[in-house]
């Protein structure tokens, strides 16, 4: 918990390289509540060393004059780092009374230096609502895959009561040394993805999304309680419908939240019901079950395997952790 109180840790990554104030194998957690635990009012990212130190990386207050991020600030799980340092995460913030923002397009993608500094913020009709994304390097650059929860027809302003189809989009990145990096384009690769208000979880919709050895991309379906597939996400130009392609539905998973890309190549499925981790083989099986927050529901979202790949790190919301925890895997 950093000094503002800030509540309700989801985005987790690894810091791959030492820059700035980031230290190489410590771990970058954003916060998605405030002390008050109002959903979508977090502004803070902490890092936490490997013996469990914990230090403040970035408050985000107000942003520099000629940025703008519509609706405010609510830190997601939306959460990279770009070699130089350069962190991103995404924000959703909450609206009146902690009710889902009427801007559209709302939220955006806020990119901060190594020394936690708002540098840039990355909004458009196609980046609205981003709540989990993954990378991959680029020949340019990086790419980053971003799963939006609030994909509303141009105009609309409120979530309807069936919910929103969403989409997962493809957003370039360009890096050159000594400049903050740069948005050169944006392709939606997923579309008709259900997401819809939720009195508990604020929102849920696309969660999760991991990239797999063979260019796949994986996406948790909340809602729909599946994991779907992106083919050849790194090169398409046409969006795939959810469900056209599905990895694994029902059965162990309950209500999908994160994703990551085990060691083995299978992806590991983060529920947000029973705080039970899941792990499927490319081949679509549920291979393995295994509990992680006993009556965990509402406490798993973000997850990745830390350095060394013998162990998992994962953010534990429930009322008495607040926590960021390590479990070995095999």
């Amino acid at each position: 918990m950093p000094a503002n109180g800030d509540i309700n840790p989801y985005g987790i990554v690894v810091v791959p390289t030492t820059v700035g104030r980031l230290i190489k194998g410590d771990t970058l957690v954003s916060n998605f509540n405030d002390k008050a635990n109002v959903q979508g009012t977090g502004k803070t990212i902490v890092e936490v060393s490997p013996a469990g130190a914990v230090s403040t990386f970035a408050t985000i207050g107000s942003l520099p004059a000629s940025k703008t991020c519509p609706g405010g600030i609510g830190l997601t799980t939306a959460l990279s780092i770009l070699p130089g340092g350069w962190v991103v995460v995404g924000s959703v913030p909450a609206g009146a009374g902690g009710a889902l923002p009427l801007a559209n397009p709302a939220g955006c993608l806020l990119v901060l230096n190594s020394s936690g500094a708002v540098t840039e913020t990355w909004t458009n009709q196609n980046i609205n609502g981003p709540w989990d994304m993954t990378e991959v390097a680029t020949g340019s650059g990086v790419d980053l895959f971003v799963s939006n929860v609030l994909s509303r027809a141009k105009g609309v302003t409120a979530t309807p009561k069936n919910g929103d189809l969403s989409t997962i989009v493809r957003v370039a990145i360009s890096l050159k040394s000594g400049k903050s990096p740069q948005m050169t384009g944006l392709t939606v690769i997923g579309t008709g993805f259900l997401s819809r208000a939720n009195t508990v979880a604020f929102v849920q919709g696309p969660t999760g999304s991991a990239l797999g050895a063979n260019g796949t991309l994986y996406v948790a379906e909340t809602v729909n309680n599946h994991i779907s597939e992106i083919p050849k996400a790194m090169t398409r130009m046409t969006a795939v419908s959810d469900g056209a392609v599905t990895l694994s539905s029902g059965g162990w998973l309950n209500r999908p939240l994160g994703l990551t890309i085990a060691p083995n190549g299978d992806v590991l499925a983060m529920n947000a019901n029973d705080g039970n981790a899941v792990e499927i083989n490319p081949q679509g099986h549920q291979v393995a079950k295994k509990t992680l927050v006993a009556n965990g529901a509402g406490d798993l979202f973000g997850l990745t395997i830390a350095p060394g790949g013998k162990e998992l790190l994962f953010v534990n919301d429930a009322a008495t952790a607040n926590a960021l925890d390590i479990a070995n895997v095999r």
